[in-house]
């Protein structure tokens, strides 16, 4: 794991990331810009924190896939949710000392530590910040809500066509999609490991899902073809999201 300074000022996804869910002014963009970012690389399936871990800083994702996961007492990982460009999945580690949860890099990832001064001046400095910071730990909260709804209620096909509606409206937020398609370098293990499937079961209804029309994929870059019926398969909503409507 190295230090990484040879990609986009880190910033840029951060702040897409916070204007798709409120107003970022000029002058709290420059502070953002401002914080002392440290990048770094990760492999494949390295541990960007693990559970237990008191860290001193969080991390923005910057390039790459991360999960964030527990793994039971047989040795079994639950993968809880996918991180992407612009989220910072241990921002709760400001004000929780212990992390009660790992993250791990699903591809090779590029992170920026910050520290938690830094950061913590930063909220004093410009509650608006604070606030967007308190709004995005908040729609956290509310995808964790669906995918406890999906694991529980949804049926295999609804649970998958459903991750792959929001996987693409946050990539979309930060500009990371075009109309319909995107990279989904999640592998059919990831995706039972979170969805409580098979390997085989997730094999089988992508399959469904090609044969269907709805999707189109080629090695990991995914074509949405038919984005209404995706989102009625999946049982989709994107109100939990809870992006600005310009975003949306």
């Amino acid at each position: 794991m190295a230090d990484r300074k040879d990609v986009s000022p880190p910033h840029t996804r951060l702040i897409a990331k916070l204007e798709a869910i409120g107003r970022v002014t000029e002058a709290e963009k420059s502070a953002l810009a401002d914080l002392p970012y440290r990048l770094r690389s990760f492999p494949e399936n390295a541990d960007l924190v693990r559970q237990g871990d008191k860290p001193p800083e969080c991390c923005l994702i910057v390039e790459g896939f991360v999960c964030r996961y527990k793994l039971l007492g047989e040795g079994q990982r639950q993968i809880m949710s996918f991180h992407l460009p612009g989220d910072i999945p241990d921002l709760q580690s400001l004000h929780l000392r212990v992390m009660d949860h790992s993250l791990s890099a699903l591809t090779p990832v590029t992170a920026a530590f910050i520290p938690h001064e830094a950061l913590h001046a930063l909220t004093r400095a410009f509650p608006g910040i604070a606030a967007l910071f308190w709004r995005d730990t908040l729609i956290d909260a509310a995808i964790f809500r669906e995918w406890l709804a999906g694991v529980g209620r949804r049926t295999a096909k609804a649970r998958i066509a459903h991750v792959i509606c929001e996987v693409y409206l946050k990539l979309r937020a930060v500009h990371l999609a075009d109309d319909g398609g995107f990279d989904l370098p999640i592998t059919q293990v990831e995706l039972a490991d979170a969805l409580g499937l098979s390997p085989v079961h997730v094999n089988r209804v992508l399959q469904e899902l090609r044969a269907d029309g709805l999707i189109v994929s080629k090695g990991r870059f995914v074509i949405i073809s038919d984005w209404e019926r995706l989102r009625a398969v999946g049982d989709f909503d994107a109100s939990y999201l809870h992006f600005r409507s310009e975003a949306a």
